[in-house]
């Protein structure tokens, strides 16, 4: 059951409208990192997961987002109230489809299904949360350096100061599960390459911890400087509905092959 009250969790109020900054919120309304991506994802997610007190977290993030992406549509409403004052090259996207928010980003790209991630998994899952989280704060980061609207500001500041809160929340579960400095997770033991690392760009290499030392699990990491195939090249397809040929129709680069 869902309950909706009208009254928002914090005062929205635009001093000074905007319609092309109401534009650049839209990517918190129907854009990638938005609000209605968090709140389905968590949301969603929240039906995979057998522990209580993880599913009751998600659910009670997932209703907050719902919360905040409400007050994104007021903000836009706001901003996008006087567009008879507004020039159209300002905020083309809002005089085509008319004032207030819509299932769209900034540049006017329809919201899609694809930008929630939903593993199944609830380590997989709280950790893309994590960076759900961490997407979402620098989205409103970029919109209130642009904002020069004092009542706007406040609203933004406190909707980037609730991923902060979120992203805390993931972690401690994921902490509580000792989950959250391990990489492993799932029941299929990795093989005997865990702690290889290869040097795969070559040229102003570095050395640091993710490379040399110890894995995670106390394993001594094996660099590999020069890494080199264990495999050979592939026998070729057999594909009966190919055309035939006797020889190669190309030839071989050069410095190969015969001469």
């Amino acid at each position: 059951m869902f309950y909706h009250r009208k009254e928002t969790m914090m005062p929205v109020n635009v001093g000074t409208p905007d319609a092309q900054f109401g534009q650049y919120l839209l990517e918190q309304f129907g854009g990638a990192t938005g609000e209605l991506t968090a709140a389905l994802q968590y949301w969603v997610q929240a039906f995979h997961v057998t522990d209580p007190s993880i599913r009751d977290m998600l659910q009670d993030i997932a209703i907050e987002e719902f919360g905040h992406l409400e007050m994104v549509g007021h903000l836009i409403v706001q901003h996008t109230a006087k567009l008879d004052q507004t020039p159209v090259y300002e905020a083309p996207l809002f005089q085509m489809k008319g004032i207030g928010p819509h299932l769209l980003d900034s540049h006017g790209c329809a919201w899609t299904a694809a930008y929630v991630q939903s593993g199944g998994n609830v380590v997989r899952d709280l950790r893309a949360n994590i960076a759900a989280e961490a997407g979402a704060r620098q989205t409103y980061e970029a919109l209130i350096n642009r904002c020069d609207d004092e009542g706007t500001r406040k609203v933004l500041v406190h909707l980037l100061t609730r991923e902060i809160t979120h992203a805390q929340m993931f972690m401690k579960a994921l902490d509580g599960m000792g989950k959250l400095g391990d990489p492993m997770f799932g029941t299929v033991e990795p093989d005997e390459t865990v702690n290889i690392v290869f040097n795969l760009s070559s040229g102003d290499d570095y050395r640091g911890p993710w490379n040399e030392g110890k894995m995670h699990d106390g394993q001594k990491i094996d660099y590999i400087a020069d890494p080199q195939p264990r495999g050979t090249i592939p026998a070729s397809p057999v594909n009966s509905d190919d055309e035939q040929t006797l020889t190669p129709v190309g030839r071989p680069a050069s410095g190969t092959g015969d001469r």
